[in-house]
């Protein structure tokens, strides 16, 4: 019997992520309600938009692959690894049965927040929970598979994301004009690292109190540069820089350009797809949750590109991507090559809050954390690698010895998995007491960075007030 068992869960793992994903998100779908056609539609989007992924990824790294070798060989820089973004994370993680596990505690987490009012957010971007997944499984993989412990890591960051959608409410509202009826927050993983961003902003409030009186007009710097700021030309540039730092020829270079325009637009284009995919079960948990607190005001937690119609985040992105490849090649144990996640949106929206739109705030503080994603990257690049090669899904083009990792959201709490799991495997008291000291301070920055922002959102809120008696 047992053997009969294995046997069918050993056939429906071989089938691959994208159809493990196409059975499961359409059976959760029917769980909580969906009808049959609509969740069908969202397991084979989610299905295509992992296979679509995968080939984007391939594209790039066949056509990238041989010059970033010769690069290494011929000056012996060490950055062997391929940054792929933020992709390869989402194929792995939704490649990954833990990932609906760990959706679920998130799940979890939420109502009981709602039910304690420890929070009025309701999370109904699902989809990015793969962000929470590759910590959870980042934890696993150093701590020899210890599930609770991830569990438990995956409940206090979601718990953290949870209050820190209702402290970024009023400033949202503040830079996207929204009114007092307005419900709509953003509960992006990414954000998490606001408050390592308001340390250096309180910091520049001392050193350079008189900066704000020279920042500029975003909007009028995003028009001038047009197309040439786009992903098309990003990824043209990037391709001629891999082509001239790798020593190809003039055709080679030309090629590259054109491979890295088409990828990096693709990596859009395709990332476009999964949101969609999980809409359907997105949509059918969030009809369960309003029907049990109904007459309640929450507000909903959607992806961070709400803030994407102010121009000061793109304007600080495009200023940042070539200061990304430069800090890249001189960062002392940096070993990362920032391809796919050369446009920070990671970090940008957290600058943008934290700074009420300063695009001079917003560049500053962008460089100081640049390193923070590039170490992050680089600490992960052994867990990615391995863990895409167990799944298939490492990328054609790449030597067998090589590795992949990606410029991505969440470096702190990444290396914070690393530590925590390294503690919990080698059960060191050294290295327990390094893991119990990050993680309180981490804890004890959040706990600084509420009282902040609370106090920003009185002044928001006492603006708002001047405004209408005005």
């Amino acid at each position: 019997m047992i053997d009969k068992i294995n046997a069918v869960f050993n056939f429906f793992i071989d089938l691959g992520g994208p159809a493990i994903m196409l059975v499961v998100i359409t059976l959760l779908s029917l769980l909580v309600g969906v009808s049959i056609s609509k969740s069908i539609e969202g397991g084979l989007r989610m299905a295509v938009a992992l296979t679509g992924m995968s080939a984007v990824i391939s594209l790039l790294t066949s056509a990238f692959g041989p010059a970033l070798e010769a690069f290494v060989e011929s000056t012996g820089i060490a950055l062997s690894v391929t940054d792929l973004g933020w992709a390869p994370l989402a194929v792995i993680t939704w490649g990954s049965v833990y990932t609906l596990y760990f959706a679920l505690i998130s799940f979890v987490v939420n109502f009981i927040m709602i039910i304690t009012k420890q929070t009025n957010t309701l999370n109904v971007d699902l989809f990015n929970i793969w962000n929470y997944s590759v910590i959870g499984l980042l934890l696993m993989y150093y701590s020899n598979d210890n599930l609770l412990l991830a569990s438990l890591f995956i409940a206090v960051l979601y718990a953290l994301m949870l209050i820190n959608a209702d402290l970024m409410k009023p400033t949202i509202n503040e830079l996207l004009d929204y009114d007092e009826k307005n419900i709509t927050t953003t509960a992006h993983p990414s954000l998490l690292i606001t408050p390592f961003v308001m340390v250096i902003n309180k910091l520049i409030d001392v050193v350079l109190p008189f900066i704000d009186k020279f920042d500029f007009n975003a909007e009028v710097l995003n028009k001038k540069i047009g197309f040439w700021g786009s992903k098309f030309a990003i990824g043209a540039y990037l391709g001629v820089f891999i082509g001239l730092l790798g020593q190809q020829s003039t055709a080679e270079i030309l090629t590259l350009a054109f491979t890295g325009g088409v990828a990096l637009e693709l990596f859009g284009l395709v990332g476009g797809w999964f949101g969609p995919a999980i809409e359907p079960l997105s949509s059918g948990i969030t009809n369960i949750m309003s029907k049990r607190f109904k007459g309640r005001k929450l507000l909903i937690g959607i992806d961070w590109p709400i803030l994407a119609t102010r121009a000061e985040l793109w304007a600080v992105a495009n200023i940042l991507a070539p200061i990304l490849l430069v800090i890249a090649i001189f960062l002392p144990g940096n070993a990362v090559l920032p391809l796919g996640g050369i446009i920070l949106t990671v970090l940008a929206p957290a600058l943008l809050i934290v700074t009420r739109a300063k695009v001079l705030r917003m560049t500053i503080i962008g460089i100081i954390l640049i390193p923070l994603f590039l170490w992050g990257a680089t600490f992960i690049a052994e867990f990615v690698t391995e863990t895409s090669i167990a799944m298939n899904n490492f990328p054609a083009g790449l030597p067998e010895n090589a590795l992949i990792s990606s410029v991505d959201s969440d470096p702190i709490e990444k290396m914070l998995a690393i530590l925590i799991g390294q503690a919990a495997t080698t059960l060191n008291w050294l290295s327990i007491l390094y893991a119990v000291v990050a993680f309180a301070g981490y804890l004890l920055l959040f706990f600084w960075y509420f009282k902040q922002m609370k106090k920003q959102n009185s002044v928001i809120a006492q603006a708002a007030k001047k405004d209408k008696t005005a």
